[in-house]
């Protein structure tokens, strides 16, 4: 991945009541509305009502017990699996086929997202993560998230056919084509070219071939925007990537590098301590001394 200046975290958007609280293990959402709809919560020393939000410095009162509301960073995961044949991205299969998730490690209080899919027949480069924002954000078209594969083509390919890809063809869901083409080796049967395509339509480089009579023989997406397949990552293998480069693929797709979320923090800290459990331990301590 290349490198890029980092951008710092934005504040996070106020969150209703009950999902903070819910979040910072104080009870389930549902069983938190009916506490609001009874008055038992109270924010800014106001008796809470249900819809309403909080944001960061608000002070949540619940069981006589006050919280302060605190933005904190989110410490998300991401990976790059190298799809094998034969597998779906799909999170189940009615007809029991294997998954691409069902070689990831477990990812805590979250789940893992596919960037972009990949058909069954695909293999090659699959990011996960656990940034659901992200995910979002280097799908959508809007943001031109370059996708490069490597196809082996079956067929005589022609200068024209090459021209027609890159200037466009009329595919029964759009106009559509290729941003770039390379001829990367090879003769008759096994000739491959690497493209790059600027959307993630259902199988797209293959219908674009197939609109010059070309069918492709094998297909393996090797980049996703700035992240490159690993030569030594085996398929059916993932590798890990760094928050920094998380980061940057944030910043990538304009989103703040950190994100944010609120949570909830005890206003009773460490350093407010009762003051006969400061004595008890001055004391034994005194005695130690002794």
């Amino acid at each position: 991945m290349r490198k890029k200046h980092q951008t710092s975290s934005q504040a996070p958007a106020p969150e209703r009541v009950q999902k903070v609280m819910a979040a910072a293990g104080l009870g389930s959402r549902r069983a938190l509305e009916k506490r609001i709809g009874n008055g038992e919560v109270m924010v800014n020393n106001a008796t809470a009502v249900l819809g309403q939000t909080v944001s960061d410095g608000d002070t949540i009162t619940f069981e006589d017990r006050p919280w302060r509301v605190v933005s904190k960073p989110v410490v998300h995961r991401s990976l790059i699996y190298n799809k094998p044949e034969g597998e779906l991205t799909a999170r189940s299969d009615p007809s029991d086929r294997s998954t691409v998730f069902d070689r990831l490690p477990p990812v805590r209080n979250a789940r893992w997202v596919a960037v972009g899919r990949l058909d069954i027949n695909t293999t090659g480069l699959l990011l996960m993560t656990s940034d659901g924002e992200l995910a979002h954000a280097m799908m959508h078209p809007s943001n031109k998230v370059d996708r490069e594969y490597a196809c082996r083509i079956r067929g005589e390919v022609k200068a024209e056919h090459l021209q027609n890809l890159r200037d466009g063809v009329e595919l029964e869901d759009g106009p559509a084509k290729f941003s770039d083409i390379r001829d990367a080796g090879g003769s008759g049967e096994n000739h491959w070219f690497h493209v790059t395509i600027l959307e993630g339509r259902n199988r797209e480089v293959r219908r674009l071939w197939q609109s010059q009579g070309l069918t492709v023989s094998r297909l393996k997406r090797v980049r996703y925007g700035a992240v490159f397949l690993p030569k030594r990552l085996r398929a059916g293998h993932w590798s890990e990537i760094t928050s920094r480069e998380h980061g940057i693929l944030r910043e990538d797709v304009g989103l703040p590098t950190l994100a944010s979320s609120l949570s909830l923090q005890s206003i009773r800290g460490r350093g407010n301590r009762k003051p006969g459990v400061k004595r008890k331990i001055s004391k034994k301590y005194r005695r130690k001394k002794r």
